[in-house]
C-alpha cells in the first residue's frame, strides 16, 4: 500500500473536522441561545432556514455555496482580492462546506439542552448581580454541557464524513483538497481497493474513539 498518498486525506479530513465543528459550534451555539431566550416575529422562519442544510442534498447545498462563492460571485470576488486566491477548490471551502452542513446538528442539540437549563437559577444569578455574558458563562452552559460536548462530537463527525457538498465546493484535489470520504470514492472507481479498505479502517477507528472518549466523559 502507497502510505504517502494513504496520510494526506487523513490530515486534512482531521484539520477539516475540528475547524470545521469549532465554528459550527460556536455559531449553532450562539443562535440557540438567542433564540431559545426571545420571542420574535419570524422565529420560525429563521429556525426553518437553520434547519435546511439537514434536508437538502448535500450537491444542493455544494452547489449554492459554488453560487454564492464562485469567482463570479461579489463575496467570492471579495475573498479572492483579499486574500489573493479563490476560495473555492481550496481546503477552507471543505471547511465552509462542513460548516454549513453540520450547523443544524449543532443548533438542534444546543437548543434542546439550553431548554433542559433551569430558568429559575439564571435569574437567581441576575438578581445577584450578574451580567448576561456572566450567567452564560457561569450557569447556563455549564448546565448545558452534556448538550455542548453532543453538539460538538455530531458536528466533528458530520465534518469527517462530508462528501457532497465538499466535492462540489471543494473539488478532489490529492493532496489539497481530497479528504477521506472523497479518496474513498475515487479509490472504489478505480479499482483500488485496499486503500479504500485502509481509509475506511481509519474513519472507523477515528470514529469508535471518539465516541467511547465521549461516553466516558458524559459519566
Amino acid at each position: 500500500m502507497d502510505w504517502q498518498a494513504f496520510w494526506p486525506p487523513i490530515r486534512l479530513s482531521l484539520q477539516v473536522a475540528l475547524i470545521s465543528s469549532v465554528v459550527a459550534l460556536a455559531l449553532g451555539t450562539f443562535a440557540a441561545h438567542r433564540l431559545s431566550r426571545r420571542a420574535f416575529r419570524g422565529r420560525s422562519l429563521a429556525e426553518t432556514a437553520f434547519m435546511l442544510p439537514l434536508v437538502l442534498p448535500p450537491t444542493v447545498v455544494g452547489f449554492v455555496l459554488l453560487v454564492l462563492l464562485g469567482r463570479r460571485s461579489g463575496a467570492g470576488r471579495f475573498i479572492e482580492w483579499l486574500t489573493g486566491a479563490p476560495i473555492v477548490f481550496s481546503w477552507w471551502a471543505a471547511v465552509i462546506a462542513s460548516v454549513v452542513v453540520a450547523f443544524p446538528l449543532v443548533y438542534q442539540t444546543m437548543k434542546n439542552g439550553f431548554a433542559s437549563v433551569d430558568r429559575e437559577a439564571e435569574e437567581a444569578a441576575r438578581v445577584a448581580g450578574a451580567g448576561e455574558l456572566q450567567v452564560f458563562r457561569y450557569i447556563t452552559l455549564p448546565l448545558a454541557g452534556h448538550a455542548f460536548l453532543t453538539a460538538f462530537v455530531l458536528a466533528f463527525a458530520r465534518g469527517l464524513g462530508e462528501f457532497g457538498a465538499t466535492l462540489m465546493i471543494a473539488g478532489n484535489i490529492p493532496g489539497r483538497t481530497q479528504t477521506v470520504p472523497t479518496a474513498i470514492y475515487v479509490a472504489v472507481d478505480a479499482g483500488h481497493t485496499g486503500m479504500a479498505w485502509a481509509w475506511t479502517a481509519a474513519i472507523v477507528g477515528i470514529s469508535f474513539l471518539l465516541l467511547l472518549f465521549t461516553g466516558r466523559a458524559k459519566k
